[in-house]
């Protein structure tokens, strides 16, 4: 009887998934149940409390569901995964104090362009052409003619996905909306990110990407749009070919294409299509201080004003870079002829 009764707070209960701070937790609660009561239960696992925790993905006809809500309304199947942002209390007081003597941790490898040169691989170029005859990209709003491209990554690069907060902003990079909408003057803007696309569109729906009035996505990317490859000192990595995108849309190609990661890694087999960018992580200290997208953004201005191909560009020292000037020749009577370029305050390339 004992351990019949030790199951049967089990019957009739649908267990669910929480996605919180890189971790996974089981929960488990029945169809009478409430979004409140679904929000202890996820106390008992993670220690946040309910009125700190923001379930992403847990709506009803699009909107998100209140603490009444029954969980029989929200119709989820058994472990269902439910996107959760929240901070602990010991987290909140911890953020408001610097940590000190600790060492900038990089995701990456200590990768050189010059010693991986793998792009031109027949091998890695089926794998290429496979993604393109066989990916379906979605077009979220039509590529506009004669516009350069921007590639994005998410984690790190947009947004700090591994600090704890409750809500999007906090954990937004600073000057995301304007850099954006800079950038979608002159560039159409595709996000890829190492992940499912799922977790890609809530990404975009937590920072207001998605619908923001000033700028517009075309499409996005996520992990199944990579292939993967083998470097001898660090064996099989994951990279995120442009090919992909240049292959699908004729439009595009290595002389107007730029992508940021904070991974160098990502474009190896793009290196010169590529800008590393700062790595964006502890929001609550950074945010106000961190400039990098309202730099980049009049980085990528001279880029499309000034610079016929982007893979001319040493991109790592995009911070130096120099707008070539230009001058007008005369003919011989003295006439401006035409513009040409002034070598002597030529861009920074490679």
């Amino acid at each position: 009887m004992k351990l019949f009764s030790c199951c049967k707070p089990m019957e009739g209960k649908i267990p669910l998934i929480i996605k919180w701070s890189g971790k996974e937790y089981e929960v488990y609660v029945s169809e009478n149940d409430t979004v409140a009561d679904l929000k202890r239960e996820i106390l008992y696992k993670t220690a946040v409390r309910p009125e700190r925790q923001k379930l992403l993905n847990l709506k009803i006809k699009g909107k998100v569901s209140d603490e009444e809500c029954r969980i029989a309304t929200l119709k989820l199947k058994p472990n269902f995964k439910i996107m959760m942002m929240g901070s602990l209390e010991q987290d909140i007081e911890e953020a408001k104090t610097a940590p000190t003597g600790l060492p900038e941790v990089v995701n990456d490898f200590d990768i050189e362009d010059e010693e991986i040169a793998i792009e031109n691989q027949e091998i890695y170029l089926n794998k290429v052409s496979k993604r393109v005859k066989d990916y379906e990209v979605k077009i979220l709003n039509e590529l506009r003619p004669d516009k350069k491209l921007l590639v994005l990554d998410i984690d790190y690069t947009l947004f700090d996905h591994r600090t704890t907060a409750q809500s999007g902003v906090e954990l937004m990079r600073p000057y995301l909306h304007e850099f954006l909408t800079s950038a979608y003057a002159d560039y159409d803007i595709v996000i890829w990110s190492a992940t499912n696309m799922k977790w890609i569109i809530e990404k975009m729906k937590l920072l207001g990407v998605d619908r923001h009035p000033d700028y517009k996505i075309a499409f996005y990317l996520d992990s199944l749009a990579m292939i993967s490859v083998h470097i001898p000192k660090y064996g099989i990595i994951d990279v995120k070919p442009l090919g992909v995108i240049w292959g699908k849309f004729e439009q595009f190609s290595s002389k107007n294409t730029i992508m940021f990661d904070d991974i160098r890694r990502n474009f190896i087999m793009n290196p010169k299509n590529g800008l590393r960018i700062r790595p964006f992580r502890e929001a609550h200290i950074n945010r106000c201080r961190d400039d990098e997208l309202l730099r980049l953004s009049k980085y990528l201005k001279d880029l499309a004003d000034h610079c016929s191909d982007f893979s001319t560009v040493n991109h790592k020292h995009w911070e130096k870079y120099k707008v070539k000037k230009r001058r007008h020749s005369r003919d011989d009577k003295g006439n401006k002829d035409r513009d040409r370029p002034d070598n002597s305050g030529g861009a920074d390339e490679s």
